[in-house]
This record gives structure tokens, sequence and C-alpha cells, in this order.
């Protein structure tokens, strides 16, 4: 019966581990061939195509004829985004600013709603420390002299303007927050997902080495799922938005245990 148990678990490792190539390979090129996915990892064209048919169940890619691409749920660069839903994302920044509570430190991630969150959060008369791979937050919240910012070290991102890679999530780790402040590409029934592979592993390690998690994200980020998925629904998560999200996404998220707040 162990043998059996340590078996089903190797095999679901490995294809745990082929899956994570698969979608490795996408973020490369965003189109690619069942053929060229066997040939780069060595298996047969019937076991790439089982994977390629559980990643497009899950929503992460979509299955083409003869190969696979990204899922749909792409994100402009920053600049683009900033300029979009601006109403909305600062209703969701100002009452972030109020859900902060004694919070002395808390970790920032990168984005458009984050960045939002530290145009409000520069004003507050308090003393705070943040930590974030953000440039853009970072020089925003330095005009500050009361937040303290550490800006993370690590490899330079330039269409999110943050920083990456094994330095990144290894300076993470050495921290321990009562708050981690995300945002979202995409929202869905199971959690929070992620366009970029390189800025979702940070955002992974922040929320690891955070106590809860506040997910900003507005209507327009609900529905659909992006590449990488950063976080599932659980207790230590609270979802603030502008409006109130799908009937399946509220559900799925209270179910299990996560609070959705919307901005007023």
């Amino acid at each position: 019966m162990d043998q059996r148990r340590h078996k089903l678990t190797q095999k679901l490792s490995k294809k745990a581990k082929r899956q994570e190539h698969i979608l490795k390979a996408l973020e490369l090129d965003p189109a690619m061939r069942v053929n060229d996915l066997a040939r780069r990892l060595d298996v047969s064209q019937e076991t790439v195509r089982r994977d390629l048919s559980e990643l497009d169940d899950s929503g992460r890619i979509k299955r083409t004829y003869g190969g696979a691409v990204r899922a749909t749920r792409f994100e402009p660069h920053l600049a683009e985004r900033l300029q979009l839903h601006i109403k909305e994302r600062e209703r969701i920044a100002q009452k972030a600013v109020e859900l902060l509570g004694d919070h002395e430190s808390l970790f920032v991630g990168g984005g458009s709603t984050t960045f939002h969150f530290a145009r409000a959060l520069k004003s507050a008369d308090r003393r705070l420390t943040v930590l974030t791979p953000s440039f853009g937050i970072a020089t925003e919240l330095a005009s500050n002299a009361k937040i303290e910012v550490l800006f993370l070290p690590g490899q330079v991102e330039p269409r999110e303007g943050l920083v990456h890679g094994p330095e990144t999530l290894e300076y993470i780790g050495r921290y321990r927050t009562p708050l981690a402040v995300v945002g979202a590409t995409a929202v869905d029934e199971e959690g929070v997902s992620e366009a970029l592979l390189s800025s979702a592993r940070v955002y992974q390690a922040m929320i690891q080495s955070a106590d809860r998690t506040l997910v900003l994200a507005d209507s327009s980020k609900m529905g659909g799922r992006s590449l990488r998925v950063v976080l599932k629904w659980n207790p230590n998560v609270d979802l603030l938005t502008d409006s109130q999200p799908s009937d399946s996404i509220r559900q799925a998220a209270e179910d299990a245990g996560t609070q959705i707040l919307v901005a007023p």
C-alpha cells in the first residue's frame, strides 16, 4: 500500500513539474506545438496532450489544433494600466490605507492598483516600514520621511518596473511582516493569478512571509485566469474591490474563509 502511494506521489510530482515547464515555455513563446513540447520535455506527444488538456480545463492555457497558446488574460505594460480604471482604483487605495490599522511594516507588490495605494499611503502621518520590489512604489513612498522604504534587490523586469529572481526571493525570506498588499491580473473562483511568472514568484514569497494578505483588485480583474496562480482563497486573505464580484467567485472565496470588502 505504501509503495503504491509512493509511486502515485512520484507520478503526480512529475506531472506537476512537466506542466510548470509548459507554462514557462509559453511565457517565452506564446504559441507552441505538441511535438515541440514533447521533444523539449522528452515525453510522448500523448503525455503532452493530456497535460495540455488539464491546463486548458483549469483556464491556464488555451488548446489549439496541434498545440497551445497562453491564456487570454494578458496585461498591458504598467504605464498603460495606470491610465485605466483610475477612479475605482483610487477608491480601493483609500480604503486599503484605512484598513492598515496599527501595522508597522508590510510588503507591497508591484502593479497599477498597488501604485495607487502607495500614492494614498504617502500622505499618511505615521511611521511605517514598507518592503517592495517596485521602483515606482519605492519612489512614491520615499517622499514621506516617516516611511522607511526597503527596496528589494534583484534582476530588473522593465515591463513592470520591478525586480525579481533568486536574490529577491532570498531577501524576502529574511523578513516577517503582519501584512502583504498585492494586486492581481485576474481573480476567479480558485483565487488570484498573475500574468508574469517572474513577478508571481515574488508575490508568492511575500505572501508566505506575511501573516495576512490584502488583495487589491478592481472589477475589471474579476473572472478568467492568468498564467500563474499566486494564492488560493483561505482565511488569511482579504479581497478589497470596488463592487461585489460574481456570485460564484464570492461564494468560493467566502466558503474558503476569505473576507470580501467593497470600497465605498
